[in-house]
């Protein structure tokens, strides 16, 4: 696989509480991007986001409809 799927959320002061939302991020393995989007389509920047180790608060919705499917570890996708 040669990207990871990543979740964070805006830092506490960048944006207000209500928009503070968890979103999922596809990054190329090995590779710091200056900048991030996310799989909504909003961008931030360095010192935006706090890295999560799991789903916390709410959701973005928008990244919830875009990522992509669960796969299985021979990269078969998931059945529902």
């Amino acid at each position: 696989m040669d990207e990871l799927l990543v979740l964070a959320r805006p830092l506490r002061g960048t944006v207000g509480e209500t928009r503070r939302v968890c979103h999922v991020f596809v990054l190329p393995r090995g590779e710091k991007p200056k900048r991030l989007t996310a799989l909504c389509g909003t961008e931030f920047g360095p010192g935006q986001l706090e890295l999560l180790d799991r789903p916390a608060g709410m959701p973005c919705v928008a990244c919830l409809r875009n990522a992509p499917p669960p796969r299985l570890l021979d990269g078969e996708e998931a059945s529902a």
